[in-house]
């Protein structure tokens, strides 16, 4: 009996861990690795989208030139005069994913936006894209049919056969997912203005599910014709000015913009332990819908009281812990007021008066865009998170009078405000709400301290930093200055062509000129390690800053009338761009994908003197040598350093019993020294990408 009952207590015990387990996992923080972004007014970056919140800029202007709205449109309805629109919508390099041009062609310009932001947002987690094929990836992506398809008659004989994949919003998934060759679920949705926030919903419940262990989610908006603007101007809810003004008094309509967003999740416990960079946390999130409210299309305020209370509770956090809101906001006179009060009834309630929720809407800026808003409010509030500042919202002359602003504490951030730090993480709400009734809120929490590496080894070149500025700084008063001549080091660079190789070096060149500095070492690892190779490769090896970015230079800026630099194919650069020599090699490889094995050699490859410079030069070297060293030293009388070194009295390398352990020691030191400049033997195509990976070697 007493056997019997400790037995029943101990599966008791692991049952209830199990469970705990379980509900761990259903409620697991989501973790935001990377982001990528187009939006208008210039921006191809989260950052370029910062510095214009921070600048208060609106994007709205004219049609583009090269829509032709005038001419496909029938007469009876508006054609619109102002919008945010992107520049260069329909730039794309089909070759580089492998499309032929008039598949390109065929293309709705929303599939190649977001393959390309799909693209990025793996590349910015610092994962080589091409290892996820095979890998239990999703995808969810937001998108509106905007009628591209009806623009295909002019050239329907050159496009025929790939309209259909083309425009079929099924494939705006599927296709990244087929390119990148991701194996976990691809969704499209379209539940219009709240897609994407909806698909950031879905892709969080698919990895805590384990349905999925990576996941990209975002949306999609490029207006292919104007029927968005016809139709809400014969609904007399478009802006005449084209202008979205959130929650003010001067409120009179939506204005429309475009743009794609692409976040890239994972589990939080696999974001730590892979070594990724967390940029927030998504803490919770809920969908609902109107159901049979007033109107087909009108929101409903209780269903937005009900979809935002039970996002709180899937975060497990109360309204009074929440701090920012990134509203739907559209400057409707009918869904600002709803909205405002849903808030002012949810977050309003029991919190302090000096603490008010700041209240915003990144709509005032790009304008509403569609599929893409959803996504478009995350980016805006992961990037407000992280520089602990609220943007302000342009367009606010007064609060709108329709909305009851006493019955809670809600305040509009007309005037950008400081997020100073607190005793617990800030947190902020996001929402959306769809014509199609389908509303959505997350919110959102700020990264939580990283975890301190086991073990975070010296770069190869001391703290030397890339830039051309004066605001070069050390870490510290022992470290070297920033123009100190250190080793050489090889910047790796590849391109699907020879010309997208010399766009690659400028825009390095032009970030590094331009953007905070940063360590040689940490470039070259992460231009190695992160980075898919293509067939058109360059080298560009340098013992400092200078001449790594006048390599850069030379191989980004070639000019007919210039010498052939000594060494290599290319020109050099201009005279006033160029201040130090630097090794350029270039030249074009296959792509192969598989394992990378290292050999080690056996009995011979030995030499006098062997492994000197690499003990004087490489920390990792010296590390794993100094490892191997003390593994030895109970089972022979001599040491390694010794032995190497040739000091006097040590055995030398032509004793069997000694130059066998000497070539081991060498080698696995050998592949921890080629480890630390980004070589994973151990890197194959569905491994879990971390960072730092436990390599087979160290288990010898």
């Amino acid at each position: 009996m007493r056997d019997y009952l400790n037995r029943v207590t101990i599966d008791l015990r692991n049952t209830r861990q199990r469970l705990r387990e379980a509900e761990a996992r259903t409620s697991e923080p989501i973790a935001i690795v990377s982001m990528a972004c187009r939006f208008p007014g210039g921006v191809r970056t989260p950052e370029d989208l910062w510095d214009l919140l921070a600048d208060g800029r609106d994007t709205v202007a004219a049609v583009p030139g090269d829509r032709g709205w005038e001419t496909v449109w029938p007469s009876g309805g508006t054609v619109p005069g102002q919008g945010a629109f992107l520049e260069g919508a329909a730039d794309f390099d089909p070759e580089f994913f492998g499309i032929s041009p008039r598949e390109a062609v065929a293309m709705d310009p929303q599939q190649r936006l977001l393959l390309m932001a799909s693209w990025e947002a793996v590349e910015q987690a610092g994962i080589d894209p091409l290892t996820l094929r095979g890998s239990r990836t999703g995808v969810y992506a937001a998108a509106i049919d905007q009628g591209y398809a009806t623009l295909g008659p002019g050239a329907a004989e050159a496009v025929q056969g790939f309209l259909m994949t083309g425009n079929s919003m099924s494939v705006m998934s599927g296709r990244v997912s087929y390119a990148l060759g991701l194996e976990g679920p691809a969704v499209t949705v379209d539940t219009a203005c709240s897609a994407s926030l909806v698909a950031l919903h879905l892709a969080a419940r698919a990895l805590r599910a384990g349905e999925c262990s990576l996941a990209l989610a975002g949306g999609v908006s490029v207006m292919a014709l104007p029927a968005v603007f016809v139709e809400f101007s014969r609904q007399g809810a478009m802006s005449p000015d084209g202008r979205c003004k959130p929650f003010a008094a001067a409120a009179d309509g939506t204005g429309w913009g475009e743009g794609v967003g692409m976040l890239l999740l994972e589990r939080l416990s696999d974001a730590r332990r892979n070594g990724r960079t967390v940029l927030a946390v998504l803490r919770g999130s809920a969908v609902n819908q109107d159901g049979a409210s007033n109107g087909l299309t009108a929101p409903n305020g209780p269903s937005q009281q009900r979809v935002i209370r039970a996002a709180l509770a899937d975060a497990g956090v109360t309204a009074s812990d929440v701090d920012a809101v990134e509203a739907h906001g559209t400057g409707t006179t009918l869904g600002d007021p709803i909205e405002a009060d849903a808030l002012l009834a949810t977050y309003g309630q029991d919190r302090p008066a000096d603490r008010p929720l700041w209240l915003g809407s990144l709509k005032s800026n790009i304008g509403h865009t569609q599929a893409a808003a959803g996504v478009a409010g995350v980016i805006k509030t992961v990037l407000a998170l992280r520089n602990g500042v609220l943007p302000r919202t342009l367009h606010v002359d007064a609060p709108t009078p329709h909305a009851d602003w006493s019955s809670g504490a809600v305040e509009l951030l007309t005037e950008a405000r400081d997020w100073p730090a607190v005793d617990r993480p800030r947190r902020a709400g996001v929402s959306s709400f769809g014509m199609s009734g389908t509303n959505a809120h997350v919110v959102l929490e700020q990264a939580p301290e990283p975890e301190p590496a086991e073990h975070a080894p010296e770069p190869a070149d001391g703290p030397e930093m890339v830039t051309d500025g004066p605001e070069a700084q050390t870490d510290g008063p022992s470290a070297a200055p920033a123009d100190a001549p250190g080793t050489a080091l090889p910047w790796i660079l590849s391109g699907r062509t020879a010309s997208a190789l010399g766009d690659q070096a400028a825009r390095l060149r032009a970030r590094l000129t331009t953007g905070a500095p940063a360590r040689p070492a940490d470039i070259g690892f992460s231009l190695a390690t992160t980075r898919s190779a293509f067939e058109h490769r360059a080298v560009v090896i340098g013992g400092g800053h200078h001449a790594l970015l006048n390599g850069l230079a030379a191989l980004s800026a070639p000019a007919p009338d210039l010498p052939t630099a000594p060494g290599t194919d290319l020109p050099t650069a201009p005279a006033d761009a160029v201040t130090a020599p630097a090794d350029v090699v270039t030249g074009t490889g296959r792509v192969v994908e598989g394992r990378t094995a290292l050999v080690f050699p056996g009995q011979g490859s030995q030499w006098t003197g062997m492994a000197r410079d690499l003990l004087a030069t490489s920390p990792a070297f010296r590390d794993r040598l100094a490892a191997c060293d003390a593994a030895l030293s109970a089972h022979v009388d001599w040491r390694l350093p010794a032995v190497l070194e040739g000091a006097p009295g040590a055995p030398d390398l032509e004793r069997v019993d000694v130059v066998q352990p000497v070539l081991w020691a060498v080698m696995v030191s050998l592949a921890a020294h080629w480890e630390s400049w980004g070589v994973r033997p151990d890197a194959v195509v569905g491994h879990s990408q971390e960072r730092s990976p436990p390599p087979w070697w160290r288990e010898l």
